[in-house]
């Protein structure tokens, strides 16, 4: 009787282009204690955070996606892409996605683009999105950026999130590949809870809540935290995210050399750490110069390391990010030989 012939096992996503935009923009502790109730010293204390860079008017999130996709196509050696995904919370416009304009702003008009919105988690969600598009074997390369301008949405003059967040974006290509080869995404674990919603918010300006004129109007259209809930969601959804993971892998925590974080503030890093029992010099953290960049935090996190040279190839990476939604997820991977990568501001010769 004749044999079925096996079905070849779907390809791997694997990264192999990295980079980074920062705006030149530098707003620093001292700049917003002149104008807020704070001090550098509170700031650092509380969250770890000494500067951030923010978007002059006239730019938009698609801006920063553009430079950091740039970066990131050189970096891979190769400009085409069958499908850029573009993860934020601050798109150019509710309609259409951001994506489609990011695409056309590095001139792959054609490609497949689409948006990913699960807030801070949005880069994690991406890397399952495109590793999804390989293995079904719609697309050979996907373009996956993280781009987020929260100063767009955060009122000014709120003192507890205007401390926290910054501008930028960070981007990865990933190709088709073998799952053996350095660089290859491996497991994922994501998840979601809908009942916490208003923990991390804008309220109006979607369908359930649109925009009310007058002083209330204004602040629904802001960025709204609830801080001390949101930490402890945080810590204990990120651990258990990446426990889980971990499990699935046959990893265990020592097997660990380097942890990616999303880059919320410091405190919270340290806590994710402490409660899986890994030690503070594995984790790979930038937010005290940059701050809380949201979708694009895991990916500009890992191109400062790999540009400090304390990401080195061989190295086994854990990602692990939460966000708005309630949204939380987590990867792993081992750290592919890239060129070293740059996301420093007006570098726009030979950005790579």
């Amino acid at each position: 009787m004749p044999r079925t012939p096996a079905c070849p096992p779907a390809p791997a996503a694997v990264l192999c282009g990295l980079g980074g935009w920062l705006p030149p923009r530098v707003v620093t502790n001292e700049e917003l204690a002149r104008r807020l109730d704070t001090t550098d010293a509170w700031i650092r204390t509380r969250t770890g955070i000494g500067s951030r860079h923010v978007i002059e008017p006239g730019q938009a999130t698609s801006d920063l996606a553009v430079q950091a996709g740039r970066r990131a196509l050189l970096s891979a050696g190769d400009g085409a892409v069958d499908a850029v995904i573009v993860a934020t919370t601050t798109p150019d416009r509710s309609c259409p996605a951001t994506a489609p304009v990011v695409a056309a702003g590095l001139g792959l008009t054609g490609a497949a683009a689409f948006d990913v919105g699960a807030v801070c988690t949005g880069f994690v969600y991406g890397l399952a999105s495109a590793v999804g598009l390989i293995a079904a074997g719609v697309a050979r390369r996907v373009l996956l950026i993280g781009a987020d301008a929260y100063s767009t949405i955060v009122d000014p003059e709120d003192r507890a999130n205007a401390i926290i967040f910054g501008d930028g974006a960070g981007a990865v290509v990933l190709r088709a590949g073998e799952a053996d080869e350095p660089g290859a995404v491996g497991h994922f674990d994501l998840g979601s809870d809908g009942t916490r919603e208003d923990l991390i918010m804008v309220a109006a300006g979607g369908s359930r809540q649109r925009p009310s004129p007058g002083e209330d109007g204004r602040r629904d259209r802001h960025f709204s935290m609830r801080g001390k809930e949101v930490y402890r969601h945080a810590v204990t959804r990120m651990a258990a995210s990446a426990r889980s993971m971990l499990g699935d892998a046959g990893w265990k925590i020592d097997d660990v050399d380097r942890f990616v974080p999303h880059q919320a503030n410091l405190r919270i890093i340290h806590s994710v750490a402490e409660e899986l029992q890994l030690p503070l010099d594995r984790c790979v953290s930038n937010v005290g110069t940059v701050g809380n960049t949201g979708a694009a935090s895991i990916p500009l996190a890992l191109a400062d390391a790999a540009s400090r040279d304390t990401l080195r190839p061989g190295a086994r990476v854990l990602l692990t990010a939460f966000g708005g939604g309630l949204t939380w997820g987590s990867a792993l991977l081992t750290w592919p030989e890239l060129p070293v990568p740059t996301y420093r501001p007006h570098e726009e010769k030979n950005p790579a």
